[in-house]
């Protein structure tokens, strides 16, 4: 059957506004921000408003054979929302909407294409709080959230986006729908089918709804940063916060060549032989000046060369600032290359010492910034990507990251995914039995493997 059929069955089934093979169209859609993951050219663009529609549209694509790449916001830094050639881009763009907020049960009902600060601001106005906030919140769509397990700055205290999801509605590659969880805090009935889903990078099923835990909106934050002479300093302080019974809503780390170009991009005040910078939030209200007063003596304790505490929001704010400034900062040094390692706090000292290694090794700049926290870092290797031989030695030293914190016992991804760019570690992650398991449930759900089926496996 030829793509004219295929292209006249989608256009009379959603509209032609929501069939697009405008070639232009079709170019900027076709990959997310990781920019060394190939994408393919594909034949369309879908963007269905509903559940019915996706359906239809994947019972086409298995009709035809055709291989369905869905996209949020395309935000994401590991392929997985790459074209392939020849394929389905279905948007979840105009599936946008907040179905429901239920003060009682804690939970939100949403589409796949809600922002996620979007779903925030809904939320607060209820006195309720959703706690994911990768970076890209102001962009970045639940349903990808959700396809990567996305963390952000908060996950220290409150955790990943699968800890708040309770239910999901799925179509499978049959164009069948499968509700999965609950609504209920509590449920255990089954294999758990909902946490499956959430990871999987749109390899399973198509989420069209989502069922979100909520909790009690928090109370006024403050926020304490301290600058160190050396990058072992910061990471004992954090480690000494994280040990001393504190539980600090955010805990994020920079070094000091991801310092320095903060400060060489925006005046931050910040010392020019800063070795690594800490900073650390309470969100407990009244309690939450005591909290950060204890975090600054830790940090001193620890041979802080600097510990400033915010007295009120708008001084948190401008503490803050700086973390948020991290991937404008590094975009004038050069071409990045974000890598998304984790690893256990006790060997974060042992990763870090490590990526310098690498950097030297390979001679590129790896900056380093993360959610020290929870052992999440992001490796960040700039170069000149005009220099074939520069672009060759940062690719090594991105596998070398990888490499490193599998060996430390992390992971090669803590919030990202792996996408296109990180398939040739998956193996070597999950071992041999791991990933023929993997496999078979991806068999099981997707027979014909037309669900983005060249991300996570090589």
């Amino acid at each position: 059957m030829s793509a004219d059929q295929l292209l006249a069955k989608l256009r009379s089934t959603l509209g032609e506004k929501a069939v697009v093979t405008d070639p232009d169209v079709l170019d900027a859609n076709r990959n997310d921000e990781a920019t060394f993951c190939a994408a393919g050219v594909p034949l369309v663009l879908v963007r269905p408003g509903t559940t019915a529609e996706v359906q239809e549209v994947v019972r086409a694509a298995g009709e035809y054979g055709v291989p369905i790449v869905t996209q949020g916001a395309r935000s994401g830094l590991s392929g997985g929302a790459n074209a392939i050639d020849g394929c389905i881009l279905l948007s979840t763009a105009r599936m946008n909407r907040v179905l429901e907020i239920s003060v009682e049960d804690q939970v939100a009902v949403v589409q796949p294409g809600v922002v996620n600060a979007d779903l925030s601001r809904a939320v607060l106005g209820q006195g309720l709080f959703y706690p994911p906030d990768p970076s890209s919140w102001e962009m970045s769509t639940v349903g990808g959230n959700i396809a990567t397990n996305a963390g952000g700055l908060c996950c220290v205290k409150y955790g990943v986006t699968g800890d708040f999801v309770r239910g999901l509605e799925v179509v499978l590659a049959s164009g069948e729908v499968v509700r999965t969880g609950r609504r209920s805090v509590k449920g255990v009935a089954g294999y758990d089918l909902t946490q499956l889903i959430v990871g999987s990078e749109g390899t399973l099923g198509i989420v069209t709804e989502a069922t979100l835990a909520l909790r009690p909106a928090p109370e006024a934050a403050l926020t304490a940063a301290a600058t160190f002479l050396s990058v072992e300093e910061g990471v004992a302080a954090a480690a000494a916060v994280m040990a001393s019974g504190l539980r600090p809503s955010l805990l994020e780390f920079l070094d000091g060549p991801t310092a320095r170009a903060i400060q060489n991009y925006r005046d931050m005040g910040l010392p020019e032989n800063v070795g690594s910078l800490l900073m650390a939030q309470s969100d407990r209200g009244p309690r939450a000046a005591e909290d950060v007063a204890a975090i600054a003596e830790i940090c001193t304790a620890h041979g802080a060369a600097e510990v400033a505490v915010a007295s009120d929001a708008e001084e948190s704010a401008m503490l803050l600032e700086a973390r948020r400034l991290v991937h404008y900062a590094l975009e004038p040094l050069g071409t990045t290359l974000i890598d998304d390692v984790a690893v256990p706090r006790s060997k974060l000292v042992a990763l870090l010492t490590g990526i310098t290694e690498i950097g030297t090794k390979y001679d590129v700049l790896i900056c380093c910034p993360g959610h020290i926290g929870d052992g999440n870092m992001h490796p960040t290797v700039v170069f000149d990507r005009s220099d074939p031989a520069a672009e060759a030695r940062a690719l090594e030293a991105f596998g070398a990251v990888m490499e490193l914190g599998l060996a430390l016992g992390g992971t090669i991804t803590g919030e990202h995914g792996i996408g296109k760019l990180k398939r040739q570690w998956l193996a070597q992650e999950l071992g041999p039995v791991g990933l023929r398991l993997q496999r078979d449930v991806k068999a099981a759900f997707d027979p014909q493997s037309l669900l983005n089926p060249d991300k996570l496996f090589l």
